[in-house]
C-alpha cells in the first residue's frame, strides 16, 4: 500500500529536483478523481503529520504511514481499473513531466520497493501552478495516460485511468501537493509540526464535501458461494450464487477500522431466519482494511426464491460508527 514519493518530479522519466518557490495565495483544489468519493471510492491513507517514527493523519487518525507525502484515493477493486476511472486536473496548470508503460501490478509481488526504485510514482504526472505549486498524480494505468509536457490542462480535465503501476499494492490515485520544495498537505496547509486538527483546508467547498473524513468505510460488499480471500475481492472475481450453489454467504471489505472496534456481519433469508452471523473480536489495532463474511450450506431442500438480506456495522466505544445493508434476490 506504500505510494510513498521523493521530494521531486518526473521529467520525461528521470527526476528534477525543485527550488524555493516565491510566497503565493493558497491554491484552491478540486477532486482529482473522477468517481464518487465516500460511495464508489475512497480515501485509504492521508498525509503523515506525526514528525517522529510514528504515524497520524491530519485529525490524529492512524489512516496513514510513516513518511506518506500525499492523499491515496483507492477504487473498489480491478474490474473498477478495467472499466476506467479517470485522474483529473485537481487545477489548472502546465504539464512539467510524465510517465506512462510501467505495468500494473502489486508492488508486494515483484519484490517491493527495490522492484520499482527510483520509478515509484509509476505512470504519473506532474503539473505545476502559478505561485510555485504543483501537483503529481501517481499509479496510474499503464497506457492511459492523455497528457504531455508543455501541455496546458484545466481544472477536471482528464490525465489519465486509475492504475496500479509502481509502489502500489491497490489501485489508486495518489496525490502529492507541494509548495515549491514543501510537501503539502491538502487538508491542513499551514498546521503546525506534528500537530493534528490545525491547518487550512486547500479543497474548494464542493471537494470539502466530497473528501470529509471518513472512518470506518465500506470498500466492498457482495454475496458469494463460500468463503472469500483479500484476492478475490480485489480482482472481482467471484461467481454469483444461485438457488443451486452449495452455499450462501455475504461478505464485506471495509477500511479504516481502529483498535477496539467490533465488526458484525448477518444474513437473513427470505423468511427473515437467520442464516450466519459474524462477529469480530475487538480490534487489537487500527486496521486498514478487514475482509469478513457470514453464511451457511444449501440446505436439503436447496435456497428458496426470495430476497435475501445482509445488514454490516462497526461498533466503535459501544456506539454504531457504520451500517449498510445489501441484498440478493434468487
Amino acid at each position: 500500500m506504500r505510494a510513498a514519493l521523493a521530494a521531486a518530479i518526473l521529467i520525461a522519466g528521470g527526476l528534477l529536483s525543485l527550488g524555493a518557490a516565491p510566497a503565493a495565495p493558497p491554491i484552491v483544489l478540486e477532486s482529482p478523481i473522477g468517481c464518487r468519493v465516500g460511495e464508489v471510492c475512497q480515501i485509504q491513507q492521508y498525509f503523515d503529520h506525526d514528525p517522529g517514527p510514528g504515524a497520524k493523519d491530519y485529525r490524529c487518525g492512524g489512516e496513514t504511514y510513516e513518511g506518506h507525502d500525499g492523499t491515496d484515493i483507492r477504487v473498489p477493486d480491478l474490474a473498477a481499473v478495467r472499466r476506467g476511472i479517470p485522474v483529473v486536473a485537481a487545477a489548472a496548470g502546465t504539464v512539467r513531466g510524465g510517465r506512462d508503460g510501467m505495468d500494473d501490478v502489486n508492488v508486494a509481488k515483484i519484490g517491493g520497493r527495490p522492484a520499482v526504485a527510483n520509478r515509484e510514482c509509476g505512470n504519473g504526472v506532474v503539473i505545476v501552478h502559478p505561485g510555485g505549486w504543483e501537483t503529481q498524480y501517481c499509479h496510474m494505468r499503464k497506457g492511459s495516460v492523455l497528457v504531455k509536457p508543455g501541455q496546458a490542462v484545466t481544472t477536471g480535465q482528464p490525465l489519465g485511468m486509475v492504475g496500479m503501476s509502481g509502489d502500489a499494492e491497490f489501485p489508486h490515485v495518489h496525490l502529492s501537493v507541494r509548495h515549491g520544495a514543501e510537501k503539502i498537505d491538502p487538508f491542513a496547509y499551514g498546521a503546525a509540526p506534528g500537530a493534528c486538527g490545525t491547518g487550512a483546508s486547500l479543497w474548494s467547498k464542493s471537494a470539502q464535501a466530497q473528501l470529509a473524513y471518513r472512518s470506518p468505510a465500506l470498500l466492498n460488499a457482495g454475496f458469494a458461494t463460500g468463503g472469500v480471500s483479500t484476492d478475490d475481492v480485489e480482482a472481482a472475481a467471484i461467481p454469483p450464487p444461485s438457488r443451486q450453489s452449495a452455499g450462501l454467504v455475504a461478505y464485506v471489505r471495509a477500511i479504516g477500522l481502529k483498535q477496539g472496534d467490533i465488526a458484525v456481519l448477518r444474513l437473513t433469508g427470505p423468511n427473515g431466519a437467520e442464516l450466519g452471523v459474524s462477529t469480530s473480536a475487538p480490534m487489537n489495532r487500527d486496521k486498514a482494511q478487514w475482509l469478513m463474511f457470514a453464511g451457511k450450506k444449501r440446505p436439503a431442500e436447496g435456497w428458496p426464491a426470495g430476497r435475501y438480506h445482509a445488514v454490516f456495522e462497526v461498533r466503535r466505544q459501544a456506539k454504531v460508527v457504520l451500517t449498510r445493508a445489501f441484498d440478493l434476490t434468487l
